[in-house]
This record gives C-alpha cells, sequence and structure tokens, in this order.
C-alpha cells in the first residue's frame, strides 16, 4: 500500500486541526461577510464550508457502508450546526479509522460520482481525497476572508506538525 495507515490517521487530525482554526475564523465574521457571494461554486464562507464538511460526512458514509441520500442538506449552511456537528464528524472519522488495518485501507469501496457514473477506489485513496478536497477548499475560505481584510489563520501541513 502506497500510505500507511498511520500517515492516513496523521492526514485526518490535520484536516480537523485545519478545519477548527477556519471554523474560529468564522464564528467572529458578521453575517454580512460569512455570506459574501466572492462568485465561485460556494459561493460564500458559510457555504463553502458547509460544502467540505457535507464531503466529508459523505465520504465517511461511504467507507462505513453506511449510503447517505444526499451529498448536502439545506441545514448543513448554518454556522452554529457546523460547529457543533463537524467536530463530531471528525471524531467519527478517527474513531472508525483507529480500527482500520492496512489490509482494509488497501480495500476498495464502490461509488458513484456526481455524474452517476460508478467507481472503485482503495479506501486510503478516500481517505487521502477528503483531506485534499478539505485543503482546497479551506484555500478558498482563506483568500476569502484576505479579500475582506483578514488574516486567516496558517493551515500549512508544516505548521500542523510543528505543533506537534
Amino acid at each position: 500500500m502506497p500510505v500507511s495507515v498511520d500517515t492516513l490517521r496523521l492526514q485526518l487530525d490535520y484536516t480537523a486541526w485545519a478545519t477548527q482554526r477556519l471554523l474560529d475564523i468564522a464564528a467572529k465574521l458578521p453575517p454580512e461577510e460569512l455570506t459574501r457571494d466572492f462568485q465561485t461554486s460556494d459561493k460564500c464562507v458559510l457555504h463553502t464550508l458547509a460544502h467540505i464538511y457535507a464531503g466529508d460526512r459523505i465520504w465517511l458514509s461511504l467507507v462505513r457502508a453506511e449510503p447517505r441520500a444526499t451529498f448536502a442538506d439545506p441545514e448543513d449552511r448554518d454556522l452554529t450546526l457546523l460547529q457543533t456537528e463537524w467536530p463530531a464528524l471528525h471524531q467519527r472519522w478517527k474513531l472508525w479509522m483507529r480500527d482500520v488495518s492496512e489490509a482494509d485501507a488497501a480495500e476498495k469501496v464502490s461509488f458513484k460520482d456526481a455524474h452517476g457514473n460508478p467507481h472503485m477506489k482503495p479506501v486510503w485513496q478516500v481517505v487521502l481525497h477528503v483531506v485534499n478536497h478539505g485543503t482546497h477548499h479551506r484555500g478558498q475560505v482563506s483568500g476569502f476572508l484576505r479579500a475582506m481584510g483578514h488574516t486567516p489563520p496558517p493551515l500549512d501541513l508544516m505548521e500542523y506538525y510543528m505543533t506537534l
């Protein structure tokens, strides 16, 4: 397997750390900044955070073989919900990952993409996708914050490593 289970666990810990840093900043924004439209696919800070959360949740449901009917729910676009439910979701990822073996991480899971096309990918690729997806969109949120005159928190992986 190209990536060890310990590395996957570390990457999930990183994504939880980086997400919490952005949630903390988002909590300090006035509503008009939280929902300011930046003309991107998810439009604003709040909706982009909700998109990352929905992705984290749907992929966990996939690897746990507990399929969800929807990717995102309308109530996901609520900062209070995200502040409560997202850390709990990260904890569920951590608890699930605790029992994953190297062989489990190499097992393939089946899913359909947004266009309904079927795919099979190993669990380790799904986990790395979750982290990469979050990193991409957290970068967008950081850009939104800068555009509004705020300094986003450092979210680099190396910054996380220096906290260990």
